[in-house]
């Protein structure tokens, strides 16, 4: 994806509307998974020091949206710096992809799962979920 075609906060904007769309798809996925909507509920957990089953739904799918519509902006980001240091390719759109992939669950499995109040027996489903 060459970049240099579009203006920054259009890229920006479609990168909002892209985190939107992926966080819908990612909830059709995750339904389908053992742990299901767990992790929404961790991240809710670890903002109010509660289990993930005491979490408030409300503050977990706000949690949970707001992390999906950011993640699009920061991916254009991450698009944009790798496009300068490997010129415009289809290489460096997934160098970004995937370094932002690696930070996403990098941060969710290091930072956030330790801090949570789930038992330590799911630790390793939710991580491979």
């Amino acid at each position: 994806m060459d970049t240099a075609t579009l203006s920054v906060p259009i890229l920006f904007a479609v990168g909002i509307g892209a985190g939107i769309v992926s966080t819908l798809v990612m909830d059709v996925v995750m339904a389908r998974l053992p742990e299901g909507k767990t992790p929404m509920y961790i991240a809710a957990g670890v903002l109010t020091d509660r289990p993930p089953g005491e979490a408030p739904g409300r503050l977990a799918a706000v949690v949970h949206y707001v992390a999906g519509l950011l993640t699009g902006p920061l991916f254009v980001w991450l698009l944009f710096a790798s496009e300068g240091l490997l010129g415009a390719s289809a290489v460096s759109t997934l160098a970004a992809a995937v370094v932002l992939l690696v930070l996403m669950v990098g941060f969710f499995a290091v930072v956030v799962l330790p801090r949570s109040r789930v038992d330590a027996g799911r630790l390793g489903t939710i991580r491979r979920d």
